[in-house]
């Protein structure tokens, strides 16, 4: 594991707040997994170059999240690492992570206009070979990979929309500057798969991995279906809570 000496100075934020992130994002990636042992105190305090004080706060900080508990014999442990995600007719992503004090992000991976196949005309209650934006898109919770999205949108009703999320990461907002002021969740379609290569990449997990996957389609205040995608999350970083 490398040093993060560097990284820890620079920008105001208190040192034992940058190590309680850097340890919550491995814990998150699986760097040390549910029920394993931490480094200690001092391996912690020489790993990034502060007294263990320091390293108790970032320790604390983590304990006071659920994270991580002390076992008399054991040292630090891992007890858990899964974010709740709640689906129900209001399912926003940022919302749910800020709600469970983790920092929420978005990131545009690639973006075009397109046709819409049988399927997606469907979902869109569009016209087969209307033009649809397709975006694959990338979610995080405090820099950690939750899920990898490909979704589509009507492109006539949307003009701009693909600047605006990249600008904003946020589906919500990027809606809201398009004129469309709220949203909500018509129907999810929940099933599993195992991830390939390239989304293994994109959420930093091992080809192979289980991820779940939402299918769902986001319909305007009118009704009329405003998003159709197709949402893969880690398994082990998630758990679909169903809201009634």
């Amino acid at each position: 594991m490398t040093s993060e000496k560097s990284v820890l100075r620079g920008d105001g934020v208190a040192l034992w707040r940058r190590i309680a992130d850097v340890l919550r994002q491995e814990i998150a990636s699986g760097v040390h997994p549910k029920g394993e042992r931490i480094p200690s105190e001092s391996e912690l305090a020489s790993r990034f170059g502060v007294n263990r004080h320091t390293v108790r706060q970032a320790l604390s900080s983590l304990s006071r999240d659920g994270l991580v508990k002390a076992e008399q014999g054991r040292g630090t442990i891992v007890t858990g690492t899964t974010l709740d995600y709640p689906i129900g007719p209001r399912t926003r992503f940022s919302e749910i992570v800020s709600d469970q004090a983790r920092s929420p992000s978005g990131r545009l991976i690639a973006a075009s206009e397109v046709e819409a196949d049988v399927d997606i005309a469907a979902a869109l209650d569009l016209a087969r070979g209307e033009r649809v934006l397709r975006m694959e898109s990338l979610r995080a919770a405090d820099g950690v990979p939750l899920n990898i999205a490909t979704s589509w949108f009507p492109a006539q009703r949307l003009p701009g929309f693909v600047a605006h999320y990249a600008e904003t990461g946020s589906i919500t907002q990027a809606l809201r500057q398009c004129g469309v002021a709220d949203y909500s969740r018509r129907e999810t379609r929940v099933t599993a798969r195992l991830a390939d290569t390239q989304d293994a990449l994109a959420l930093m997990a091992e080809p192979g991995a289980p991820l779940l996957v939402t299918e769902s389609v986001n319909v305007d205040p009118d009704g009329r279906p405003i998003q159709y995608s197709i949402a893969r999350f880690v398994a082990d970083r998630v758990q679909i809570v169903v809201k009634s």
